[in-house]
């Protein structure tokens, strides 16, 4: 797990003062991508290896408001990854009382940019697939 740390901005809140939904998708792949980065894959180097992973599920289960300046704590684990997709879930808390704001979940399945289905290249799928330290 992999956690990253964040403050609401007000251009991500509503007219209630309360943090948009759509954020929340925003902030799963920020925790995404780092983790990503913290096991040593980056997504330029994928890109130019014309590899993408498009998000081909989503959801997001609402539990409490964030609102503007919130610190945010969001949590990414890689929960089940494959030759040919990648499953995490998400955790996002409002840092100085631990409430849980939200939960959520990804799937990615790895393509070229022409959207077919690719077999991860094998440096990429033994980094995705020892445990993260």
């Amino acid at each position: 797990m992999i956690t990253v740390r964040d403050k609401v901005r007000f251009v991500e809140t509503d007219l209630m003062g309360v943090v948009h939904h759509s954020n929340y998708f925003r902030w799963f792949e920020m925790a995404r991508v780092e983790y990503l980065r913290q096991i040593g894959i980056l997504l330029t180097d994928m890109l130019d290896e014309d590899i993408v992973f498009p998000i081909t599920d989503v959801a997001c289960k609402y539990r409490a408001s964030a609102k503007f300046d919130d610190c945010i704590l969001i949590e990414a684990v890689l929960a089940e990854v494959s030759k040919v997709k990648m499953i995490f879930t998400y955790r996002a808390l409002r840092e100085h009382d631990g409430l849980l704001l939200a939960t959520g979940r990804t799937q990615n399945a790895f393509t070229d940019r022409q959207g077919r289905i690719i077999r991860l290249p094998d440096k990429y799928f033994a980094k995705l697939s020892t445990p993260f330290p």
